[in-house]
């Protein structure tokens, strides 16, 4: 396959070939769903393993996903403006070429809706990317110093279940909120698990040394997939 790799004499696929790089999947659903599901295992353990009957061969895999996709066939499922034009069960159709378990390996479900025209002419000053960058480099220092005793760690994104129960402490009124959330949605210990993962970030982001209550409901919030009617 063209993503994992293969053939009789294997070679990498394109996600061992954006290793420590960006891998772009464009209108994900359009993937056959047999491709996407043999992403589960490099998303998860940063590898492939190509099986061939006399020898198996691991390629590396640690990238970032990073994938698009229309909400539905027309593109206008929860416009708030226009109708929706698809015909019943079509969404779901859709909807669930993209499985539960894949959608649990992904950390920002991010909804993007249309600017209307106002916003776009608007005069109100927007923040300046030198300093998102900034931000994002004082971010990046300071995991680079919390894991500094382990050359194979890079970022939070990396801890493994262990390390996210020592580093990712939360206080009781963010296992209230975190317990609600997942009842609610249904979430697996994987999602709670990167949930608290993309807090410490956002806590890392905002210079704040403990993962606060508003930390939390923001990354909780970036599991918008997860709610009924998305996953399949």
């Amino acid at each position: 396959m063209a993503l994992v790799g293969g053939g009789g004499n294997p070679q990498p696929g394109e996600i061992s070939l954006a290793h420590n790089g960006v891998l772009f999947l464009d209108e994900l659903p359009e993937f056959k769903r047999s491709a996407l599901e043999v992403m589960r295992q490099p998303l998860e353990e940063r590898r492939v393993t190509i099986s061939r009957a006399k020898f198996t061969v691991d390629y590396p895999s640690s990238f970032m996903l990073v994938a698009s996709m229309n909400p539905c066939p027309c593109g206008y499922y929860n416009h708030p403006e226009k109708e929706c034009i698809c015909p019943p069960g079509m969404v779901q159709k859709y909807l669930s070429k993209i499985s539960g378990p894949l959608l649990d390996r992904i950390d920002l479900h991010v909804e993007v809706t249309p600017v209307n025209f106002s916003e776009l002419s608007s005069d109100r000053a927007a923040e300046k990317s030198e300093l998102i960058r900034d931000r994002v480099i004082k971010a990046r220092d300071v995991q680079v110093e919390r894991f500094g005793n382990r050359p194979d760690l890079h970022s939070n994104a990396q801890m493994s279940p262990q390390m996210v129960r020592d580093l990712c402490k939360i206080d009781a009124a963010g296992q209230t909120l975190l317990k609600r959330a997942m009842e609610k949605l249904g979430l697996s210990a994987r999602a709670y698990d990167r949930i608290l993962k993309v807090s410490r970030t956002i806590a890392d982001l905002a210079g704040s040394e403990e993962i606060k209550l508003e930390h939390l409901a923001e990354a909780i919030h970036f599991r918008s997939l997860d709610r009924e009617g998305w996953a399949g």
